[in-house]
């Protein structure tokens, strides 16, 4: 049974937590301990019990997570979170009691990491890992907070939007037309023939595994539109990253391309008595689908016929894409679809810095002399007008 205690000169609430368990919060005033009393009653009223053993350790609870969660993840996402489970997480809590983890020890388990010398980005993968993994805790009932939640920000962990600008390769108009035409003017044979994928990358923003995993009766010439419903990831063929399909707009330059590629490979494989084409719209001379290793080594040899920095890689096509797309003024909205953003947010967070920033003579259309006003008074004399006629 609940009640409030008064103990040197303090006031002491004694509970017991949805776990059966015996608490105590100690309080200055009688009306704090009030109020921290009236909490956990409403608390216990609407918890139920736990779904699990309360103590069930950290290593048994990933274990009843990963069962849970395997079926509606990506299997490489799945493997993310293992990974960091059986390197980082486990090695360090796995036979403690989840209930016995508080914020300042994950808190001192990130920091050690960090000051170790170990990668920012690892470090946020395992806190990711750990956070998602206390949430089902949580919704089990095991836990009444998840106490990893919000420490990314206070380590800086969490890179800030401006930050991920900053990291964002994206070539400009020249360095793309640059790369583009050494690709298809190539001395390479073999070179030559990438440039209808690269010119698909760069003109709707694919990701590399969803144009390698295209099929032929993905397009459609008549609409200029191409379905993205499938990537290559990780050796399997899988949904897109958001795990739903798109449609994305095709240029009127690379719908004549890949029409071009399509008849003339039509054309060769009947001539030499192939059979039946594959289905993929990027094969390679055996008629499989591309290698992600072989495209990298013609990106860079592209790279270095057109003089340009190596640092850029296949994904800065996508970074081009949205970036040149904003600057010349699309909406954010359209960046967004043709990207397959789960948020506009997202898109702006990312991208925010190609926006154009506007100037003086948008906010001086907003006054009567150039606005809504001269126009209605350029509608009435033009009532008068036809009037008068």
């Amino acid at each position: 049974m609940a009640c409030i205690r008064k103990r040197r000169g303090k006031y002491v609430v004694d509970y017991r937590d949805s776990t059966g368990r015996r608490r105590w919060i100690t309080c200055e005033t009688k009306r704090d301990a009030d109020e921290v009393l009236s909490a956990k009653i409403r608390e216990n009223r609407q918890l139920t019990r736990p779904a699990a053993d309360a103590d069930v350790t950290v290593a048994q609870c990933a274990a009843r997570w990963i069962a849970t969660i395997a079926s509606s993840l990506k299997p490489r996402t799945v493997e993310s979170y293992q990974q960091c489970l059986r390197l980082y997480i486990e090695p360090r809590f796995g036979t403690t009691k989840i209930r016995k983890l508080h914020r300042g020890l994950i808190k001192e388990f990130l920091a050690q990491h960090l000051s170790s010398g170990l990668a920012p980005n690892t470090v946020r993968i395992i806190h990711a890992t750990l956070r998602a993994m206390l949430n089902e805790a949580v919704e089990d009932g095991i836990l009444m907070a998840n106490p990893a939640v919000r420490l990314g920000k206070k380590l800086r962990l969490v890179a800030t939007s401006k930050q991920r600008q900053e990291q964002i390769k994206a070539m400009d108009r020249e360095q793309l037309f640059a790369f583009l035409g050494a690709t298809a003017n190539s001395k390479n044979g073999t070179d030559r023939t990438y440039y209808p994928l690269f010119l698909l990358m760069a003109r709707t923003g694919l990701r590399l595994g969803e144009a390698i995993a295209l099929e032929l009766g993905d397009l459609d010439f008549e609409r200029s539109t191409i379905r993205v419903e499938r990537a290559f990831s990780a050796g399997r063929i899988e949904t897109p990253k958001t795990g739903e399909g798109r449609d994305v707009d095709m240029s009127r330059q690379l719908a004549a391309t890949l029409r071009q590629m399509i008849a003339e490979r039509r054309h060769d494989w009947f001539k030499e008595g192939k059979g039946q084409m594959p289905s993929l719209l990027f094969i390679s001379e055996a008629g499989t689908m591309l290698d992600g290793a072989n495209i990298r080594k013609v990106f860079a040899r592209s790279l270095k016929t057109a003089k340009l920095p190596p640092h850029f890689t296949p994904h800065c096509l996508r970074h081009t894409f949205a970036s040149l797309l904003l600057q010349q003024g699309a909406s954010p909205a359209y960046v967004q679809r043709q990207l397959g953003h789960a948020s506009i947010k997202l898109t702006v967070d990312t991208y925010g810095r190609w926006l154009p920033m506007g100037n003086r003579a948008e906010v001086d259309r907003l006054d009567d002399q150039n606005g809504s006003k001269a126009v209605a008074d350029e509608d009435s004399e033009s009532q008068d007008t036809t009037v008068s006629h």
